[in-house]
């Protein structure tokens, strides 16, 4: 693994025979066609990742999330730090909550959670990709911390990474910077 390389972009560049899969599978959940914004896509995988502890995800999907939302950076915080008090709408509550639950392990989604999404306008399709991305995530996670891959101390850094995702997607996060 390339050590000036930080995160998965380092893992997808080591092992390029998953790097496709791993990378399709991002560009699906969090830039295919979806009734869920772009934006809200990326603060879901943001909330999983800071859930889980691992900055390098929490930090760049974030920075990701922070670009495409209004509220920016401030917002991706407070979601962070008490997404029932973010300024965020009642059903993008109701689809962290269910992140919330998939993110300590698939059969602590309810009913309730179910019901409270449901009540407050999720789709059955915007359920589904939020707990994808929430397992998803949970994945991309613990390979990126797994493998002690380094993650910048500069939020620049994730502020630069955003700008190319957003633009390119992830389908070249593994090609050279």
């Amino acid at each position: 693994m390339d050590e000036n390389v930080p995160g998965l972009p380092s893992l997808l560049r080591f092992r390029p025979e998953t790097a496709g899969p791993l990378s399709a599978l991002a560009e699906a959940l969090l830039r295919g066609p979806s009734p869920l914004g772009r934006g809200e896509r990326e603060l879901i995988a943001a909330y999983v990742s800071e859930l889980n502890g691992c900055r390098f995800c929490a930090s760049s999907h974030g920075a990701c999330a922070a670009a495409q939302l209004p509220g920016g950076t401030a917002l991706v915080q407070q979601v962070h730090a008490d997404p029932a008090a973010a300024p965020v709408p009642a059903k993008l509550k109701a689809l962290l909550a269910i992140a919330a639950a998939v993110q300590r392990g698939g059969h602590e989604v309810g009913g309730a959670h179910i019901a409270a999404a449901r009540d407050a306008g999720a789709t059955d399709v915007e359920i589904h990709d939020t707990v994808l991305i929430a397992a998803a995530f949970c994945m991309y996670n613990r390979y990126v911390d797994g493998l002690a891959t380094t993650a910048p101390d500069d939020p620049a850094a994730y502020a630069q990474m955003a700008e190319r995702l957003i633009v390119h997607g992830y389908g070249g996060a593994a090609a050279p910077r």
